[in-house]
């Protein structure tokens, strides 16, 4: 058998909720597989395999981004370090704890490579906000010595952004082409298909529950489900496993602008699905999982 692979589809603040009418995911129709419900048992397309993981790893009040991500992208408990959940982006004793156990670095040191970040950067990023917002992701990417994807890079098809449609890049004056959700998923495959270990970020739902904007919803998580299934029937799914998981709860109840105490749910398709899903409780049990994963 060739070199396993595995693709982290990371989705910024989805949870599982209930079924009512602030939660968009019970209200829209074609999203699957995005759509889980409290007590509910999901029939998963591509013999999916469902896990509800905590997110608030044992640490009082709401999970935030800053320190979920750093969890996810460790297997290091951010929020118990810390004593509290940081939001936004990660503090200096968080950059320290990337630096450390980024996966990107552990895999590096394992000597299993190549392994990509896919999410393409701008160059007005790092001129202007590089410093004062610099993500889980970016110092994950950092602390292994890797590039980062740019614009050139997308538009040869060798790096997504991170509303794969490359509507904000357009609205921005960039000059890149409109995408489909299709053609973005497309692109996404052939980069698992040449990395080990590829992750892909996407927080525009987490911007669509922070403003509870349910049109948004319906325009964007038809499109999000859309570009997920493309990656599924484009990559080898003998070969390669799918991980989708996210930071804490959020557009699933659009009542409040809040993050949720929900668990989110993590989804895994592939190679040793089964096996995988029985190990994951919390969101420090997704980088170990990677590895185990990549070692064959």
């Amino acid at each position: 058998m060739q070199n396993p692979k595995v693709i982290l589809y990371f989705i910024d603040g989805l949870g599982i909720g209930t079924r009512n009418e602030n939660n968009p995911l019970a209200n829209i129709e074609n999203i699957e597989p995005l759509a889980h419900f409290q007590n509910e048992k999901s029939n998963l397309i591509y013999d999916g395999v469902l896990v509800p993981t905590d997110a608030c790893l044992g640490v009082e009040g709401r999970p935030q981004s800053a320190s979920g991500q750093t969890t996810i992208l460790t297997g290091i408990n951010a929020p118990q370090i810390l004593g509290h959940h940081k939001q936004g982006f990660p503090n200096q004793k968080l950059r320290d704890v990337i630096a450390e156990n980024s996966i990107f670095l552990q895999l590096k040191n394992l000597k299993i490579e190549p392994n990509l970040f896919a999410n393409a950067y701008t160059k007005q990023y790092f001129e202007t906000h590089y410093l004062r917002w610099k993500s889980a992701t970016t110092c994950a990417v950092e602390a292994a010595e890797m590039s980062f994807r740019m614009i050139p890079d997308l538009l040869g098809g060798f790096a997504v952004f991170h509303d794969f449609t490359n509507e904000f890049l357009r609205e921005r004056g960039i000059d890149v082409p409109i995408l489909s959700a299709a053609e973005a998923g497309k692109n996404l495959a052939k980069l698992v298909e040449s990395n080990r270990f590829t992750l892909y970020e996407h927080f525009l739902t987490d911007k669509i529950g922070h403003e509870q904007d349910f049109e948004w919803a319906k325009r964007h998580l038809p499109d999000l489900a859309e570009m997920i299934r493309t990656v599924l029937q484009n990559i080898n799914l003998e070969t390669t496993t799918f991980i989708l998981t996210s930071d804490h709860g959020n557009i699933e109840d659009l009542s409040v602008r809040n993050h949720t105490l929900n668990k989110v749910p993590t989804i895994i398709w592939g190679r040793k699905r089964h096996e995988i899903a029985k190990n994951i409780n919390d969101l420090s049990d997704i980088t170990p999982a990677i590895i185990s994963l990549l070692k064959k």
